[in-house]
């Protein structure tokens, strides 16, 4: 073959691998539209409140991979069941609804283990909810349930992943 086939075969090769590259580069890779499904903790999570302590199964999302995905792309999830997000640290943090299509309540829990503030979580909105106060870690139930179980400023959330930071025992 002459050279300039195959500077000719080269080229249209080249060309082929870039519309391959670019087309695989548009398209979201297989899963990432998918619910992120962590292993439910054998601990339950035991609300302390007036009317009584009420349990919840959980998922534990302690990594930034685990906290940043959350229950994005979640569609349905039991009224006893919830995640929960450990953070390294204790410091205002603020969560948003983008590619979540459950209603959320979300329990912001200072460094105490103690309730600091309570919000709700819109479908699938970039408006932002975040406590006023510091928290270590944030509680997501399907949206109502944090009232219908008592769940207010002030209540106590006992997990081993709490209790770790408070120095309490559960």
């Amino acid at each position: 073959m002459s050279p300039r086939i195959w500077l000719a075969a080269g080229a249209v090769t080249a060309a082929f691998v870039a519309v391959f590259l670019y087309l695989n580069l548009q398209t979201p890779a297989a899963g990432q539209n998918a619910p992120m499904l962590l292993p439910v903790d054998p601990a339950p999570l035991v609300v302390e409140t007036r009317a009584g302590k009420k349990s919840f199964t959980i998922e534990v999302a302690d990594t930034a991979a685990e906290r940043e995905r959350g229950l994005m792309f979640r569609e349905t999830m039991d009224d006893g069941h919830g995640m929960l997000f450990v953070f390294q640290a204790t410091q205002r943090q603020a969560f948003w609804m983008k590619n979540t299509p459950l209603a959320l309540d979300l329990i912001f829990i200072g460094q105490d283990g103690v309730v600091n503030f309570v919000g709700r979580g819109e479908p699938m909105s970039e408006a932002v909810v975040g406590s006023p106060d510091p928290t270590r870690f944030v509680l997501e139930l399907k949206a109502g349930i944090a009232e219908k179980a008592g769940i207010e400023n002030g209540a106590r959330i006992r997990h081993p992943a709490i209790d770790k930071v408070t120095g309490s025992a559960g």
